[in-house]
């Protein structure tokens, strides 16, 4: 068997390029382009975060492929970010769905929740040690 070199999440998402463009607006993921097929229709997009990709996917029966909105779902998207507290303010901002504020947490790191426009979930950390680091003077 080859060795696993990488894992790559997949979103669901009904309105492509409107998901691409409030990933990279709200969450400050890297564009990664809209894929469309030769009439136009966006069928994938891809928004990073450094080298790791997440890639975007059209609701699709033929692949039984749904989005939270017809299958909804606990799963979501951890992301580890440098200062949770001002990515937070800045999704609040952008117009991110905020499920739970910035709280430190008793597994060693500060977070908050948060859904995109068609309620995938998502959650923003920073490790607790960074937190006190930054802020100390």
């Amino acid at each position: 068997m080859g060795e696993i070199e990488r894992i790559i999440p997949v979103l669901v998402y009904h309105d492509i390029p409107a998901a691409h463009d409030f990933l990279v607006r709200a969450f400050g993921f890297e564009p990664g382009g809209v894929d469309r097929a030769p009439d136009g229709t966006p069928v994938h997009a891809e928004v990073r975060a450094g080298t790791q990709a997440i890639w975007l996917h059209r609701v699709t029966d033929e692949h039984r492929m749904a989005n939270p909105a017809a299958a909804p779902s606990s799963n979501g998207m951890a992301v580890m970010v440098s200062d949770v507290d001002a990515h937070f303010r800045h999704a609040r901002e952008a117009g991110a769905s905020i499920e739970s504020e910035p709280a430190d947490m008793p597994y060693g790191q500060r977070e908050y929740g948060a859904r995109d426009p068609e309620g995938h979930r998502w959650w923003f950390a920073t490790p607790l040690a960074a937190t006190i680091e930054s802020s100390d003077p």
